[in-house]
């Protein structure tokens, strides 16, 4: 079956209400050399078009081939037990994460396994567009240092995002919780260079994306420390070709973002990578 495109302009508005038109894009600057090409091929969010009639059951056509999982809310009730205040792993901008366990009667060929649940909360500072930009983004993207997405739920106004367990947490709590155990030097450091791979995974791709949110609290640590990038909701393709920078909304976490992209609004590579030293400082302390 072929892969049917879309457009932010026909999903959105169809999908949710209330929803703020797609970011206008400016004209970019022109780079002396080719950039680099990397080693998988995916499609852009500009590439996608589809009629204004798509319905939310097309986006799991449009995405054949990914391995996603469409759950119900009835299923994820039951993986998470209601969403217990026992599975309460913590909440971000998104919304609060449970976590929970598909056994091997949930559907056939999945595997069972503890994952991680993310319900929008409605009220909150994110929305169907970062709900719907984590889906594109992790259906297609595959490394071992980004989080793994298992499949997703869209159920009226319900958005939920179903990911790998991460037994460690964020690296964010093993910085900074008040009663944590300091992290031996040699596994701070593999933290470190795990992140910086899959940032550099997503810079070197052949359609590169701006993850425009890399902090240690979107850093995830799996049982042996590996890390893994997580939270792509504010991601974005990256320039192309003889284009330097992309235009955007300021987006992301006040303190992590780069100086030049809080002024201009122009997101380059270089200003993604913003904080990477600030995050080697953090690993030293």
């Amino acid at each position: 079956m072929a892969v049917m495109k879309f457009t932010w302009r026909s999903i959105i508005p169809r999908c949710s209400k209330g929803i703020e038109e797609p970011e206008p894009e400016a004209e970019p600057e022109t780079k002396k050399q080719d950039s680099k090409q990397g080693s998988f091929s995916r499609l852009a969010m500009i590439d996608l078009s589809y009629p204004s009639s798509m319905f939310t059951e097309d986006l799991s056509t449009s995405l054949a081939g990914s391995n996603l999982y469409v759950f119900t809310l009835e299923e994820l009730k039951v993986i998470t037990q209601c969403f217990s205040s026992a599975n309460f792993l913590g909440e971000g901008g998104f919304g609060p994460v449970h976590k929970g366990f598909i056994d091997d009667n949930l559907r056939p060929g999945l595997e069972a396994q503890p994952v991680a649940v993310k319900l929008l909360d409605l009220e909150g500072l994110q929305g169907h567009r970062e709900w719907l930009t984590e889906v594109v983004f992790l259906a297609q993207l595959s490394h071992p240092h980004l989080v793994k997405l298992i499949g997703y739920c869209c159920e009226d106004e319900h958005r939920l995002l179903v990911y790998e367990y991460m037994p460690r947490g964020s690296l964010e709590n093993h910085l900074f919780a008040k009663y944590s155990v300091p992290l031996p030097w040699s596994t701070r450091m593999k933290i470190a260079i795990g992140a910086a791979k899959g940032l550099a995974y997503l810079h070197e791709a052949e359609k590169p994306v701006i993850y425009r949110d890399f902090k240690a609290s979107n850093i995830l640590l799996d049982s042996d420390y590996s890390a893994k990038l997580s939270d792509f909701g504010l991601a974005k393709d990256g320039p192309e070709g003889d284009k330097t920078h992309v235009s955007t909304r300021v987006m992301g976490t006040r303190g992590y973002a780069a100086p030049e992209y809080i002024m201009t609004g122009y997101k380059k590579f270089d200003s993604n990578s913003f904080f990477c030293p600030i995050l080697m400082f953090w690993v030293r302390i």
